[in-house]
């Protein structure tokens, strides 16, 4: 009984020196509220698309994807050496991950409710509670085991494969988080008829949220080159179908179109990770 009171106490220490080292992430993802198109990016109160946040440069239309296109694209980037990682899913079951149970956390933290921290993990049990629009599937995964099973789930027991945006020489002092990229050659149109796209969620450890629609959605590799020499792998999504989605989203502000008027188009960013099924 000892040995394991002090293994529980170890692990909490552990997890508080791990969310004291990642609040600047945090605080970022605070102020860019996760650049994923289904998470209701807040819009910023400005009505032209130059105006809006840079985190936000990550949506196009669907006939830009040619080569020779140029835009301005966001690729946040993050230290390894900071990054939540992933719980096991002993020690993510170990912890109460429900609104309902904010006061504990917060109090196990030792964190205000006020401070920028608590209002982050309150942002995103709210979005992980969240009931999935029609024809939508949605889930939060703390833990890798858990994101695997609930992935299988949307997908069926098949051989999974995961995509991710890749940033090459990123550690080149030119590079920029927002800067004019260029399409380097014709859009690779990957074979996925479902998918499941998993963004990464303010908390003290790694959440991802996770969402799927069948069908109406084409995904895309892109080879990308930045205006400061700066290259990258990226995947892209479009969304074929948006006439079910929120009118205040933040992407029909950035492109100036209305739902179900013409799809959607975005970036992944490199943390964010596309589960498909492997042919």
């Amino acid at each position: 009984m000892a040995s394991s009171s002090v293994c529980s106490l170890l692990f909490h220490v552990l997890l508080l020196i791990q969310f004291c080292s990642s609040r600047d992430i945090i605080d970022k993802n605070l102020k860019t509220n996760d650049n994923n198109e289904e998470n209701h990016l807040k819009f910023y109160g400005k009505s032209e698309a130059d105006d809006f946040e840079p985190a936000l440069k990550v949506f196009f239309n669907v006939n830009d994807l040619y080569k020779g296109k140029k835009m301005p694209i966001y690729f946040a980037t993050n230290d390894p050496s900071t990054t939540p990682r992933l719980l096991t899913r002993e020690q993510a079951d170990s912890i109460p991950f429900s609104s309902s149970k904010l006061r504990y956390l917060l109090d196990f933290l030792t964190l205000t409710n006020d401070s920028p921290q608590a209002k982050a993990m309150e942002q995103t049990l709210k979005q992980c509670e969240l009931d999935p629009t029609p024809g939508e599937t949605r889930f939060c995964a703390t833990s890798l085991e858990s994101m695997l099973d609930l992935t299988r789930g949307v997908l069926g027991m098949v051989k999974l494969k995961v995509l991710t945006t890749k940033i090459h020489n990123l550690s080149d002092s030119g590079y920029t988080l927002l800067q004019e990229y260029t399409f380097l050659k014709e859009p690779l149109k990957i074979h996925a008829p479902d998918m499941v796209a998993c963004h990464t969620m303010a908390y003290p450890y790694a959440v991802y949220y996770c969402h799927a629609q069948k069908g109406n959605n084409r995904a895309f590799e892109i080879s990308l080159g930045g205006k400061n020499g700066n290259r990258i792998d990226a995947i892209a999504v479009c969304h074929m179908d948006t006439s079910k989605w929120d009118t205040d989203h933040v992407a029909f502000r950035v492109l100036g179109v209305q739902p179900g008027s013409s799809p959607v188009c975005h970036f992944l960013p490199a943390d964010n990770i596309m589960w498909i099924p492997s042919v």
